[in-house]
């Protein structure tokens, strides 16, 4: 499917096209004159007033020529002409992109993997949980996903295309579905002058259709959950607006589950002359695949009137096993609009019958009754149609939705049936599509407000700079659309015996549902938790019931334990799946069955990873402080102790701090690590020091006094064995110098959690302030401003005498997510303006450089290739806005930080110590 539309093509207004309806002169607009893109070196500190600026879109609006700004679209956000064409072209990282010294360190695990991948393949006939034989080709089209969270997501690309479909519950069908559209008629003293559709597109299908809508004269905006696009119609003196919705709200566990998307077009009419004007939503039936060959889809109209309004439209039924489903595109009817449909027409002919049925009046014929079920091999689709009458220079509203309702699920291994959270309110049974429609269309002003409350305080603050307003919630697209699953509990799948200590588990699971999220749209395992780490801060801060809940399953599944032999492709050894009192990987492949049977992951046996304990405990108690959740904190102390004591065999010698064991046994999983090292060093430290903090709140003494010991022990061993005087050792290894001596970005990573925390200064320091603020200095001097110009964010890995390390396939990688958690550090340490510098180079190399607007990737390097597209840990994009939120706090004056509107769920009034020193009756044994 072509995505890009030639220059000649664009600016054309498809003249010959009998149907086509465009004047002689497109008015003369002028070019408008955007200044280039600002260097991440060149920009200002941010507390100077030039960052109150409207926002400069660079490059992606260079090729606007329309005058038009759309209805009310707000200033910051990411903007592009729908005629953009990105000039860097880069490809998914393969095997060819690996330096021959690396590829011969791997080359076991490269055949054990083909063998691997064959078997999966061919003989299970399933899709490998990362599949490096078919990576996902690189498509610079996406835009904000439609959909809550953990109902299923449909993309919609910002040339307007629904291109990218997550309902099958964590797979993804990349695939632009050509009938999917919205087309406009224009109608003048009873004549259509204009029809289009709203397609820069050139299909082979459907070419009765006009298409090829001049993109020069449109643009696309995206603040998710919100996006707009804007379209002057060259010659018509006509604008439109449309608006998407998706009801993602902070704190709200019911309307932010909903599978619902809504479409605002807002009509203006700028000329001397009534108008009426038509909007046509058009649907497929499926997606044209082998779901939809079988046949037996069948589309009917419905109409919904409950409270005084009234919705209409048409369910479009997909009854494929094993996941069947009905899709309702509808309209909301007003006294000042009339709404009409087509049942069915077929999406892969001409498309004649529809596009005249439109032409002649503005209205398709709404037809009574079902359509005949579909042949095998025959599409159908079907369409909604809105008109209304607008006045000379006056203004129209027309109101469509999207909503589809998939209420229960199984995964790959059809084992178990599962419903989703939306079925809490809108009934299990597979008819729920008309009043979700109905509802979506009575609320989403409602969510608006909420959006705009939620999102304002943020984008009115005028000392951050633009492009961090348009990453930090543009990001959150993931937390939908990470192939997200969010799940009503049975009470008969909690194992008592694993239930019985955690006095909340039960309630809270059962209250507010299991909730799971890839890694990523290509590394396809549920929660994977050394990068949920990072990602994390986003869902505490924003649905911290749901942090808690995944916690809590992570806890349980910690205990658990899975004896089951399996080979693992990095090193060729055959281990148990899962080993109790150790955290696994992951919780599952949505192709397998989830919960059920953990860690998908077979590169490593994670069960002697560094890093997986720590992080739990680290995560553990910054949820606590920031909910103030005294009963899950006891529950999870038993697991800390469990996991900790696990943890401790990797101290071989005693001296209070782990070592490393030679192989890639964190989440830099293809980068070696060998004895004491600055990643997982930093992190015990950090867990060590929680742990004591976490013995004093639960008033065990002896594990306190402990814990105190191996701290102290530790903090030397640390100091002296890592710290150079400039940063900390990459590790100890006995390898030639230059790889011990590497300045890793993330070598700060315990500090940063500790901060986050509320620890790691004063009486609670753990790493020398001095020496974390000269580290910092050191990675911002050399894998920043000394990577790529300082324009690409920081480098993994670099050599101190200033050349990027490459002993790896992941040292002379960018990791975003680890670039935005690396900011947040620096601005906890006041490097604020080191910090936004770092990031920015990564926003600007994502979304306006590289064309990965919405498919975030986990890396890239310098030049050539992207690896993993649409990843998970970009998410710590939100603990620089904690970072700063703290920041905030401490200036204004000492003590516990007070929730804010921005969505923050920050420390409670009551302090940490008082909350659990003062537990509530149901949490006392």
């Amino acid at each position: 499917m072509r995505t890009g539309v030639p220059a000649s093509e664009q600016t054309s207004c498809a003249k010959g096209d009998p149907h086509a309806y465009c004047p002689e002169n497109t008015g003369g607009t002028e070019a408008v004159q955007v200044t280039d893109c600002q260097n991440p070196e060149e920009s200002r500190p941010q507390n100077e007033q030039g960052y109150s600026n409207p926002q400069d879109f660079g490059q992606l609006m260079a090729s606007y020529e329309g005058k038009a700004k759309g209805y009310q679209v707000p200033p910051f956000g990411w903007r592009i002409c729908l005629a953009h064409e990105f000039a860097e072209k880069r490809k998914p990282f393969n095997a060819n992109n690996v330096s021959l010294s690396n590829l011969m360190k791997h080359l076991g695990m490269g055949l054990r993997y083909l063998q691997w991948w064959y078997r999966k393949t061919q003989v299970e006939k399933k899709t490998p949980f990362i599949d490096l034989i078919n990576s996902v080709p690189l498509r610079q089209i996406y835009g904000c996903p439609l959909g809550g969270i953990g109902g299923g997501t449909i993309t919609r690309g910002w040339r307007g295309q629904f291109c990218r479909w997550q309902l099958n519950p964590g797979m993804y069908q990349h695939q632009t579905v050509i009938a999917d559209q919205f087309t406009v008629c224009l109608r003048r003293k009873g004549q259509t002058v204009y029809q289009q559709v709203l397609s820069v597109e050139h299909p082979s299908v459907l070419h009765s259709w006009n298409w090829g809508l001049c993109g020069y004269f449109a643009f696309y905006h995206a603040l998710y959950p919100r996006a707009w696009t804007v379209y002057q119609l060259p010659g018509q003196n006509v604008t439109l607006t449309c608006r998407q919705i998706t009801p993602i709200l902070p704190h709200d566990y019911q309307d932010s589950s909903l599978p619902v998307g809504v479409f605002v077009w807002d009509v203006e009419n700028e000329g001397d002359e009534a108008l009426d004007v038509s909007i046509m939503f058009s649907m497929r039936n499926g997606l044209g695949g082998e779901d939809d060959a079988p046949g037996g889809l069948w589309n009917e109209p419905f109409c919904l009137e409950r409270d005084g309004e009234t919705v209409q439209g048409l369910l479009l039924h997909h009854p494929t096993p094993p996941n069947p489903y009905t899709m309702a595109v509808a309209a909301r009817l007003t006294a000042d609009t009339m709404v009409t449909h087509l049942t069915a027409f077929d999406p892969d002919s001409a498309g004649q019958q529809v596009w005249q049925d439109l032409l002649q009046d503005g209205q398709l014929d709404s037809l009574a009754g079902q359509s005949p079920p579909s042949q095998k091999g025959v599409g159908i689709a079907g369409a909604v149609c809105v008109m209304g009458k607008l006045p000379p220079r006056g203004q129209r509203r027309l109101e469509f939705s999207l909503a589809w309702d998939m209420p229960r699920i199984m995964f790959g291994a059809k084992g178990q049936v599962y419903y989703r959270r939306y079925t809490r309110f809108f009934g299990p049974d597979g008819d729920a599509a008309p009043t979700l429609s109905h509802y979506a269309l009575c609320r989403y002003a409602d969510w608006e407000e909420r959006i705009s409350a939620w999102q304002s305080p943020v984008l009115d603050d005028r000392s951050l700079p633009a492009w961090y307003k348009s990453a930090l919630f543009n990001e959150l697209y993931f937390l939908a659309d990470g192939g997200t699953v969010w799940l009503e509990v049975p009470e008969d799948c909690l194992r008592k015996e694993l239930v019985g200590s955690m006095c909340q588990l039960r309630p809270l699971l059962r209250e507010y549902g299991r909730f799971g999220y890839l890694e990523g749209q290509e590394y396809r395992m549920y929660n994977t938790y050394d990068v949920h780490f990072y990602a994390s801060f986003a869902l505490v801060m924003l649905w911290p019931k749901l942090e808690l809940s995944l916690q809590y399953d992570m806890a349980l599944a910690t205990l658990r334990e899975d004896l089951a032999q399996q080979r693992y492709l990095m090193s060729g050894i055959i281990a148990p799946v899962k080993r109790r009192n150790v955290v696994p990987h992951d919780v599952g492949d949505p192709d397998d069955e989830p919960w059920l049977r953990v860690n998908a992951y077979v590169v490593h046996d994670t069960a002697d990873w560094k890093d997986l304990n720590l992080k739990f405990v680290l995560q553990v108690y910054r949820d606590y402080y920031l909910t103030g959740d005294h009963c899950f904190l006891r529950d999870m102390w038993p697991v800390c102790l469990a996991v900790m004591e696990s943890e401790m065999k990797f101290d071989k010698d005693q001296d209070g701090l782990i070592e490393n064991g030679g192989y890639a046994d964190q989440t830099y999983d293809g980068w070696v690590t060998t004895g004491p090292s600055a990643y997982c060093g930093g992190l015990w430290l950090a867990a060590v020091a929680v742990m004591v903090k976490m013995a004093v709140l639960c008033g065990a003494q002896e594990v306190q006094d402990k814990f105190s010991s191996i701290l102290s022990r530790g903090q030397e061993a640390y100091e002296r064995l890592l710290w150079n005087g400039r940063y900390y050792n990459y590790d100890c290894s006995s390898q030639p110098q230059s790889y011990s001596i590497i300045i890793m970005s993330d070598q700060c990573a315990g500090q940063w959690f500790l901060r986050a925390s509320g620890l790691g200064e004063g009486d609670s320091e753990v790493f020398p302030t001095p020496h974390v603020v000269r580290a910092l200095q050191t990675i911002f001097e050399f894998n920043v401003q000394g990577f790529a110009g300082g324009a690409m964010g920081a480098v993994n890995g670099m050599q101190p005498h200033g050349v990027p390390d490459r002993s790896s396939v992941q040292s002379d990688e960018v990791w975003v997510g680890v670039v935005y958690g690396l900011a947040a550090t620096m601005i906890q340490e006041g490097l604020t303006w080191e910090g936004f510098q770092t990031a920015e180079g990564c926003y600007r190399t994502v979304w306006e450089r590289l064309g990965l607007a919405f498919q975030t990737p986990e890396a890239y390097c310098q030049q050539q290739v992207f690896r993993s597209l649409a990843y998970m840990r970009p998410l710590s994009i939100w603990a620089m806005q904690l970072a700063l939120q703290q920041q905030q706090q401490h200036k204004k004056a000492p003590g516990p930080i007070t929730k804010q509107d921005t969505g923050l769920s920050t420390r409670p009034k009551l302090g940490p110590k008082e909350a659990v020193a003062n537990p509530s009756p149901e949490c006392t044994s």
